[in-house]
């Protein structure tokens, strides 16, 4: 009997520190994130505050060298979080993400969610952006086809900028979803090549050279980045689009190779949970996408303000499209082509101005095609 209590004894002292080790073990977190850390900063901090024995490493990285760190970091990440939704959809289509049985993770919303492995935890619109300048010259674009007349004048020839779809794949992604719901999204990319356009990374080189003076207009911006600019840089105006206006949902997920998975599963709970929501509602320009979340940066509050003219990017398999080889080389060699197009034809007897001009009349091609928004059947499932 005595022997039989020293082992029971023993057992317990091994379990307890074998429990002490995974503890200790779980004591950091690293994410690796397509997403400032001054807007992550409240989300990391109070985090933090609620798990004071996780010590967080955020690296601030863009879209394309996220992937990159996903498919062969070393050592990898724990959280890959980017705007670049169809990179992240690959990801897990590769088995490279956690699927998360977690209470928050299964109550999170169908529409934004993949197989409880990524996880749409934004709401961002995707916005026009232009200096007080531009309203000297013409009416500023509260639509896309105002937009397309806006690129008519020459006072905007080299300060016109948007995304470079090469270098960035949040913004070749909304590319792609411009091209799938205007008909005259072609136009566009021409008229924007006629006035010299000057492709950036990130939104905010574009919002930089905006308060600079070197742009006067930029487009396909990221809502949450340029309304929390505009807020502290008076010179520039942000115009979610009236027409439509594309919502780019930011995800997460949980590395299946994750160093620290228990504290990634924390990470997520507490990120897709009340108390990560209401900071993100609260204190971060990025938009919850819950209802019952109340702040000042919700989608709710952000459908009053603007109408009903929102429309997520689905999250579902569709994304998958979008990264095939292949299908990327193609839209390339046409943007490529058409981002140049009237430079040429310019050269062979008409200004590109004037053909511009021709193209943005044509009263055959209607502006925009309304989109097919995902539909969601009640309040509980629609953001």
């Amino acid at each position: 009997m005595r022997l039989m209590k020293y082992l029971i004894a023993v057992l317990a002292l091994l379990t307890l520190a074998s429990a002490a080790r995974a503890v200790a073990a779980e004591s950091s977190l690293t994410i690796e994130a397509a997403l400032d850390f001054n807007v992550a900063e409240p989300l990391i901090r109070a985090f933090e505050a609620t798990h004071p024995n996780i010590r967080v490493s955020y690296h601030d990285s863009s879209t394309l060298a996220v992937d990159r760190r996903a498919r062969d970091g070393s050592p990898p990440a724990d959280v890959y979080i980017s705007s670049a939704m169809p990179w992240q959809v690959a990801l897990a289509n590769q088995g490279r993400a956690a699927r998360l049985d977690l209470p928050e993770a299964r109550q999170w919303p169908e529409w934004a969610k993949w197989r409880n492995e990524v996880f749409g935890f934004t709401f961002e619109p995707v916005v026009i952006a232009y200096r007080l300048d531009l309203a000297r010259h013409t009416l500023p674009p509260q639509t896309h086809r105002e937009l397309l007349q806006a690129l008519q004048i020459p006072q905007l020839q080299g300060r016109v900028t948007t995304y470079d779809p090469e270098s960035s794949g949040v913004g070749y992604s909304l590319f792609q979803q411009d091209a799938r719901y205007s008909p005259r999204f072609w136009d566009l990319v021409a008229a924007m090549g006629a006035r010299g356009v000057t492709p950036e990374a990130t939104s905010r080189a574009m919002l930089e050279g905006l308060s600079e003076g070197r742009y006067w207009l930029g487009y396909n911006l990221l809502g949450s980045y340029a309304i929390a600019w505009a807020r502290h840089h008076p010179e520039v105006i942000v115009q979610v689009p009236t027409d439509y206006s594309l919502v780019l949902l930011r995800t997460a997920l949980v590395a299946r190779n994750a160093p620290h998975p228990q504290a990634a599963r924390l990470f997520m709970a507490f990120l897709l949970g009340p108390k990560g929501q209401h900071v993100l509602a609260g204190q971060t320009p990025l938009f919850s996408p819950l209802d019952g979340v109340v702040g000042p940066w919700t989608a709710a509050r952000l459908r009053d303000q603007v109408g009903d003219h929102l429309y997520p990017i689905p999250l579902d398999a569709s994304l998958l499209a979008f990264v095939d080889p292949l299908r990327r080389d193609a839209f390339m060699r046409r943007w490529a082509r058409e981002i140049t197009i009237l430079d040429r034809t310019g050269e062979s007897g008409s200004s590109s101005s004037d053909t511009a001009s021709q193209q943005s009349a044509r009263p055959d091609t209607p502006w925009p095609r309304r989109p097919t928004p995902p539909v969601h059947s009640s309040r509980e499932t629609q953001p």
